[in-house]
């Protein structure tokens, strides 16, 4: 699994943690999860934790670009890790400074829905996560 890959994965499993329990985590706990996993790779564990911060930091934001972009689904409806897969993508199309092109954040986020969603989790981010990049697309343009 490619090293990015694997700090998407990590970052997915923290915001799935905060999201289903939002009581504030020691920082200290959340890099000891963060570098036992990555393996003490620094720039991975920095890489997670710059998600990780970002998708709480943004999170309304982030949220009402997906009410948005999900036609007919509540984010409360839609199962803890779409929606965390969802913000994800999302922060990284919208707000990640690296600007990672999108072909590659529908990628990943299919790539975490089919390893850790339902059946149906691949083809609903793909189609929400779209939608967002269209609606950036179209908000450039305006």
């Amino acid at each position: 699994m490619a090293r990015r890959s694997r700090a998407r994965e990590v970052a997915l499993q923290l915001l799935f943690q905060w999201d289903q329990n939002p009581t504030p985590v020691p920082r200290k706990a959340i890099k000891t999860f963060v570098r036992d996993r990555l393996l003490a790779d620094a720039e991975m564990e920095a890489y997670t934790l710059k998600l990780v911060d970002g998708v709480v930091a943004r999170k309304e934001e982030i949220d009402e670009n997906l009410k948005a972009a999900a036609t007919n689904w509540r984010l409360s409806r839609m199962t803890p890790v779409d929606r965390n897969v969802l913000r994800l993508g999302t922060y990284e199309l919208l707000f990640d400074t690296t600007q990672p092109p999108l072909e590659v954040v529908i990628n990943e986020a299919i790539e975490l829905a089919r390893r850790f969603g339902s059946e149906d989790s691949p083809a609903f981010v793909n189609g929400v996560l779209d939608r967002v990049g269209a609606m950036k697309k179209e908000k450039g343009k305006a």
